[in-house]
């Protein structure tokens, strides 16, 4: 498998358990994120302000593209990358995508601190767009619940379920 992309709403742990299955793994990880803000000079809630979000989806596009090609890497992408029916084909082209799914209200407690989100700034604004982006996460190769699980558990279950290396099943 070249590729294990994490998707999910935002304070799923993406970026979290997505370090830790890499270094599980002995594989490279990527933030998706963060690798478009080292590009671009400038924080993602600030290209939303000054350039709009269609600016900021078109810079990830062709993110994901180069990821796309790289080899033996996890890569945590952004909550809203896929929810573009491009995005998921090229996701699905280059690897398998592991949807890591959580209560509205698990989420909203992880996203509640910091002013980094650029879509949402209420619980019903960020319920909103939960739910349009859920059927769409949903599509994903896999599904994990990780509500209730510690980092180091995610982890090694998406192991386990990709047949991978480090998981439970290697045990």
């Amino acid at each position: 498998m070249a590729v294990v992309y994490l998707v999910g709403f935002m304070g799923a742990g993406k970026t979290t358990v997505g370090r830790r299955l890499a270094e599980l793994l002995g594989w490279d990880f990527v933030d998706l994120d963060e690798r478009i803000e080292a590009g671009a000079g400038e924080p993602i809630r600030e290209l939303f302000r000054t350039r709009g979000e269609p600016y900021f989806r078109g810079l990830e596009r062709a993110e994901l593209a180069r990821v796309g090609a790289l080899r033996n890497t996890v890569v945590a992408l952004g909550g809203g990358s896929f929810t573009s029916a491009e995005n998921r084909d090229l996701v699905r082209a280059t690897g398998a995508s592991v949807y890591l799914e959580a209560a509205a209200d698990v989420l909203y407690a992880r996203c509640a601190t910091g002013d980094a989100r650029p879509l949402f700034s209420t619980r019903e604004a960020m319920a909103a767009l939960f739910e349009r982006r859920r059927p769409l996460y949903e599509t994903a190769d896999f599904r994990i619940d990780v509500s209730r699980l510690t980092v180091d558990e995610a982890a090694r279950r998406i192991a386990a379920l990709l047949g991978l290396a480090g998981g439970e099943a290697a045990r």
